[in-house]
């Protein structure tokens, strides 16, 4: 009896669950893709075993290299239950490329990292796709990655994404705090949305206050809800980059989790304290509408969601006005938020009654 009749058939990756045919289908389709993303000092082809950058073609005499990592959280299981994957790439390259920009740094090359139980070629292709318009979106070229396939690590349809982002700065441009100082003014760049931090607390308001999520916003009849949800993270660079390379800006706070209150202190020096107004700018629709649902403190909010405010802008007060005109000139939505004050190193956000829903005048402090 041969083995085949006792059963006993030949083993293969493809029995076990993982299909070789199917990432190498893949590995085809995203070339062209990465291809759209070469710039100087890095020709973005794939399939090496790793990706080559020219540090001396992209310009730099001095640089320091400085490199960031991060995922796009909850917000996936939002996009794998609504099929809406076109836009977390640009999540996943936002996340990582404005953490560069804030110490001064281009990015110049991303990789990806994509996981599931197994390969949905089509969906990984529509990430990879967004992948390579956020890096397009960030001026970085993307020079590689990798795909898995892990059957039983991840439930059927789900997957998870990682991003890793190598900038460079000049050395006399790097943005360390250190020209931060009392007496200079906090800009805020508007955001499009919740970007990527908190979708844990939304999805669990979401679940238990069964949003429609599929019908128009309470906050806005013209839009989606689910739409507003899952616009991708605004990415600052290209507005920044040349204020940052001109010197003009003395500290950046990429506002992520942990919001206001968290972020600002990180590029703050000893002996220097912002003081952020929650009264100089209008709460977003959306802002307002979790706030609501969720009957959120106002300082939980600071602490949480960015509260409309997607990167703080340090500069001094002579150059407030015209890095801001700069800055709407690039497209931004330009906000004065605050300033820093000579104190212990850490950010206060304030408010009166009245702002963020709150029943009295309200204030939260977050120590560096």
């Amino acid at each position: 009896m041969s083995s085949n009749d006792r059963g006993d058939a030949p083993y293969t990756y493809a029995r076990a669950g993982v299909s070789i045919d199917a990432g190498n289908a893949l590995v085809r389709a995203i070339g062209p893709l990465a291809r759209a993303t070469r710039r100087p000092g890095a020709d973005a082809d794939l399939g090496g075993f790793g990706g080559i950058f020219d540090l001396r073609a992209a310009g730099f005499t001095d640089p320091l290299l400085v490199a960031a990592n991060d995922g796009v959280g909850t917000k996936l299981k939002l996009a794998i239950e609504s099929g809406r994957h076109d836009g977390v790439g640009i999540d996943l390259v936002a996340m990582c490329a404005n953490d560069l920009i804030v110490q001064g740094a281009e990015p110049l090359f991303f990789l990806d990292y994509y996981a599931s139980a197994k390969l949905d070629t089509a969906v990984a292709q529509r990430v990879v796709a967004s992948i390579a318009d956020g890096c397009q979106q960030a001026g970085c070229a993307l020079i590689g990655g990798e795909t898995a396939e892990m059957p039983g690590m991840y439930a059927e349809g789900d997957y998870d994404l990682a991003g890793f982002c190598v900038g460079a700065v000049e050395r006399d441009r790097l943005l360390d705090g250190s020209k931060v100082a009392p007496g200079d003014v906090i800009l805020g760049l508007a955001s499009s949305g919740v970007h990527s931090n908190g979708f844990s607390l939304v999805r669990r308001l979401a679940a238990d206050k069964g949003w429609k999520l599929n019908r128009p916003a309470l906050f806005d009849q013209e839009v989606i809800l689910i739409d507003a949800l899952m616009a991708p993270t605004r990415i600052y660079v290209k507005s920044l980059l040349p204020l940052v390379s001109a010197g003009r800006i003395h500290g950046l706070a990429h506002i992520t989790g942990g919001g206001l209150l968290e972020n600002i202190p990180r590029v703050l020096r000893d002996g220097s304290h912002a003081l952020i107004d929650a009264d100089s700018w209008q709460q977003p629709g959306l802002m307002a509408f979790l706030q609501a649902q969720g009957n959120i403190e106002p300082e939980e909010m600071a602490r949480t969601f960015n509260c409309g405010i997607g990167m703080a802008v340090i500069v001094s007060e002579s150059e407030a006005e015209d890095v801001a005109r700069a800055l709407e000139t690039a497209g931004e939505r330009v906000l004065r938020i605050g300033k820093v004050e000579a104190g212990a190193r850490s950010c206060t956000v304030t408010g009166s009654a009245g702002t963020w829903s709150a029943r009295s005048d309200w204030s939260a402090t977050h120590d560096g």
